[in-house]
């Protein structure tokens, strides 16, 4: 560790354990979410012997994961395939497989899980390793030029209406539906997620929200609470809950210290990354754009037309705007992956929206420093919502409006129809993907750096966690963020229609020009909505909409 990481977590001077557990509790309260873990902790999920070997590979607190755990991990939880698959049947078989290789994961993983696969079954694997900013471009060129070069993708399920909806996947066969148990998918990564025309097509091995992650020795020092209330700041030092609470801490926090370090508010990434950047912005806007009385929040499901320029979405742009003096220096080179991993992992910044891999890797990862200093709630709320049917800003008599992002609703593996004309490479792509999609092998996924966050029922045993060395008060709280997320009424999910990345892409193209300009917002968001108009028009306006409805199962 170095020495400046040392003494900035040394000079904290609390019980950290102890404030952890009182801010996971003080963290579900802020996000003003009831959470649904009481009732799953204190159910009978049995915990395998299998799984707690497994989960003790390599341990928390131990360093990061190697390909040598990824091995052993893979073949510990290949017995699922010994029930479909006899030893050496794929034995003259060769597939492709196309996935990302962000963070040294994803691919990575699935090389280490697959070895033992196919060592035992003979098949063989090539892959195909995509940088996430290049992955849209790369899947639209294959699409556009019939020149699917794939047999296995790791693919999101908005890519759905590109893929699914132009026939170019194969259909799930009922074995491997058995051998993943999809019964165990949380509620929201069940049907239509994964389904197409009434037919199934994907393994999930994700679950995707926007959480909030945010250090809870920013909101236990006592320096730092003084200067709050000197300052004549509303309410008590907390951890925010609506994104107006935000907005007054980052901007608070500019030019102030914690301990000797200097101090930085909420983190946006301010450069694109290949269309994924979209989903920040939007984990700024689902509170103020999401009302709990309308379904959509992205464009209007009847007619297409953008919502990306009305007063809810300018106002998130223009909070951007208004915090770009507080961010750290450089911030409009920093992409989502820099955020958080470079960033908020590595010490800099107390608050950050981002997938569920910052709770993973907080206590795993040999790069985070705040593993100990780090809590989680549901994405902030806001004091009012935009009603995009009134056109008036709505304040709700529950309270600040919430609405957590759903964002990318999980990566999943989809085998192509090109392997469908070969019984034996279809029934050997199918159990490449049930393997790495396996129930057991999942849980893992979920405790490590992997990429992807808790998506099933049985992810949210609390013991089996606690069992491989994560602090109970520590998982509780993340787990809680993930579930409330899920299971929250007004989450805002995202429409699984073709070229969905092309609108993201632009959008990301505009907001770096307004970000760099420090332009007008509501301009910005005319010129992103004009540019959605013309993608809509290009599609089909017509079949955009009916496609959009059979995406949400109608």
């Amino acid at each position: 560790m170095k020495l400046d990481v040392y003494e900035r977590l040394m000079a904290a001077q609390i019980n950290r354990r102890n404030m952890l557990k009182g801010a996971a509790s003080a963290g579900a309260i802020a996000a003003g979410a009831s959470t649904g873990l009481g009732g799953l902790m204190g159910s009978a999920f049995a915990q395998s012997s299998l799984r707690a070997e497994m989960l003790n590979i390599p341990g928390v607190g131990v360093g990061s994961p190697t390909d040598s755990d990824w091995q052993k991990v893979g073949a510990l939880t290949l017995e699922a395939t010994k029930k479909n698959v006899a030893e050496g049947e794929f034995a003259d078989v060769e597939l492709t497989f196309l996935g990302l290789n962000n963070q040294n994961l994803h691919n990575f993983l699935f090389r280490g899980f697959l070895k033992p696969w196919e060592a035992y079954t003979g098949a063989k694997i090539n892959w195909i390793d995509l940088a996430q900013a290049d992955y849209n471009a790369r899947l639209q060129q294959s699409i556009a030029t019939s020149t699917v070069d794939f047999d296995i993708i790791e693919m999101g399920a908005p890519f759905e209406g590109d893929v699914l909806g132009k026939g170019l996947a194969s259909e799930m066969p009922e074995w491997v539906r058995e051998q993943i148990d999809m019964d165990d998918y949380v509620d929201y990564l069940k049907a239509p997620v994964g389904t197409w025309g009434g037919k199934t097509y994907r393994v999930s091995i994700d679950g995707d929200c926007h959480n909030f992650n945010y250090r809870t020795d920013y909101f236990a020092d006592a320096d730092l609470a003084a200067a709050w209330a000197a300052e004549g700041n509303e309410g008590p030092w907390e951890v925010p809950n609506t994104w107006q609470k935000v907005q007054a801490v980052t901007k608070f926090l500019k030019g102030k210290k914690i301990g000797r370090f200097d101090t930085n508010g909420y983190l946006d990434p301010l450069k694109g990354w290949g269309g994924f950047g979209f989903y920040f912005l939007g984990s700024r806007a689902t509170a103020y754009a999401k009302h709990p009385d309308d379904a959509d929040w992205l464009f209007d499901a009847e007619t297409m037309k953008p919502r990306v320029n009305n007063p809810a979405w300018v106002r998130a742009i223009q909070d951007v705007l208004d915090v770009l003096d507080a961010q750290p220096a450089d911030q409009l080179n920093a992409d989502p992956g820099t955020t958080g991993f470079q960033q908020f992992l590595a010490g800099t910044g107390s608050m950050l929206s981002w997938w569920g891999d910052i709770g993973s890797n907080a206590k795993t990862s040999d790069s985070s420093v705040v593993g100990d200093d780090v809590a989680f709630s549901i994405l902030p709320g806001s004091d009012d919502v935009y009603n995009a049917k009134t056109g008036q800003w709505d304040t709700l008599a529950s309270g600040p409006n919430y609405a957590p992002n759903m964002a990318y609703i999980g990566w999943g593996i989809y085998v192509m129809a090109r392997v469908d004309s070969d019984a034996k490479k279809q029934k050997a792509a199918w159990s490449a993907a049930a393997h790495v999609g396996g129930k057991d092998i999942s849980l893992w996924t979920a405790a490590y750096p992997s990429g992807f966050q808790p998506y099933r029922t049985s992810h949210f045993n609390i013991p089996e966690w606690v069992g491989s060395g994560y602090d109970e008060g520590f998982i509780s709280n993340y787990l809680a963020s993930q579930l409330d997320s899920y299971n929250h009424p007004n989450a805002a999910i995202e429409p699984r229609i073709p070229g969905i990345f092309q609108y993201y892409s632009v959008a990301e193209d505009e907001l770096a020009k307004i970000y760099a300009a420090r332009s007008d917002a509501q301009e910005g968001a005319d010129r992103i909505a004009a540019a959605w108009d013309k993608i809509t028009d290009q599609i089909g306006r017509e079949s955009q909409i009916e496609l959009y409805k059979a995406s949400l199962g109608n």
